[in-house]
């Protein structure tokens, strides 16, 4: 019997964050369940388009190739989808069209998914219903809001880039709730005040975030990949791109350092916008707390908005 726990990494992904189902959910929106599902069964052979997250997984699941037995390591991709199972019959059609390693799913005719997450072992479950991934973090539950893509997915050339925020997201945000206390006490001097504190406390792990797992696991696959002695095998880039700047870069580098967990590159930009930065090193899929970061309309990344801690406290 199959032991997920012994994977290295277990995704969840619902069907909107995989595929592009923007027509189909728009019918649904605005017709109900059964012109939705009649839509769907009519369509159950055509192939829907790749989604937002469709690149991230698609190169994630190639990482299996170095691993002797996949179905007892490397990564597992679960499907959990509020579609219903007939509905899910094209969503399975596609996956099988584009020879993904997806074997399990889960198709729950509307009721909620994320409280599967725990019975799968998930480090992480990205998801396009708002609410969906709201209830899940605030469970303490590693997920993340996917955001419309429009743009060109990057061609496949082997390697998977994957960038992270650091604090409310790879840590937890007690460094940012600080700097915002101090802001609005006394603006002028926070930022200086929030440099000295993280200095004094540069030997002082930040708490665990969101996505640390996420991470550990991603860790693991380039172990892997390194190890492997194969001609042709997948490689993984971890970008940290984070507003910190020096003296507060210290912390963060030690605060990864302290739960083994790496990154290849770290851009501490003090502030200044991100868009061109990432869309110069253009991950496959980046992890933000503030949604801000990830709505700029120049942005050319799949972005997934990540609601936790004090910048998402009074979220609607």
């Amino acid at each position: 019997m199959a032991d997920l726990s012994r994977k290295a990494l277990v995704i969840g992904v619902s069907s909107r964050a995989l595929f592009d189902l923007e027509e189909a959910n728009g019918i649904y929106d605005r017709d109900g369940v059964g012109p939705y599902e009649r839509y769907q069964q009519d369509h159950v052979d055509d192939p829907l388009e790749p989604g937002t997250a469709f690149p991230f997984v698609s190169r994630l699941l190639q990482f299996n190739t170095l691993f002797d037995d996949p179905d007892e390591e490397g990564v597992e991709v679960v499907v959990l989808s509020r579609n219903s199972p007939r509905t899910g019959l094209r969503i399975m059609n596609s996956i099988r069209h584009y020879e993904l390693g997806i074997t399990r799913a889960v198709f729950r005719s509307g009721a909620s998914t994320f409280p599967l997450m725990r019975e799968f072992n998930m480090a992480l479950f990205l998801s396009a219903n708002a609410d969906e991934v709201k209830n899940a973090v605030g469970k303490g539950l590693p997920a993340g809001l996917v955001l419309p893509f429009n743009g060109q997915h990057i061609a496949d050339d082997g390697e998977l880039r994957v960038a992270f925020d650091f604090d409310g997201v790879l840590a937890g945000d007690s460094s940012e709730r600080l700097f915002q206390q101090v802001k609005a006490i006394d603006p002028e001097h926070a930022t200086k005040r929030y440099g000295e504190h993280e200095m004094k406390n540069a030997d002082r792990p930040l708490e665990n975030g969101p996505l640390e797992q996420l991470l550990k696991g991603l860790n693991q696959l380039q172990q892997a990949a390194r190890a492997s002695t194969a001609e042709h095998k997948p490689s993984l880039r971890v970008y940290l791109m984070t507003a910190r700047s020096a003296p507060a870069h210290e912390r963060a580098i030690r605060t990864l350092e302290e739960k083994g967990l790496t990154v290849d590159e770290a851009f501490f930009l003090g502030g200044l916008n991100k868009t061109p930065f990432l869309n110069e090193v253009q991950p496959h899929i980046f992890f933000d707390d503030q949604l801000a970061n990830l709505e700029n309309p120049a942005l050319r990344i799949p972005a997934v908005h990540i609601p936790f801690g004090i910048r998402n406290d009074d979220a609607p």
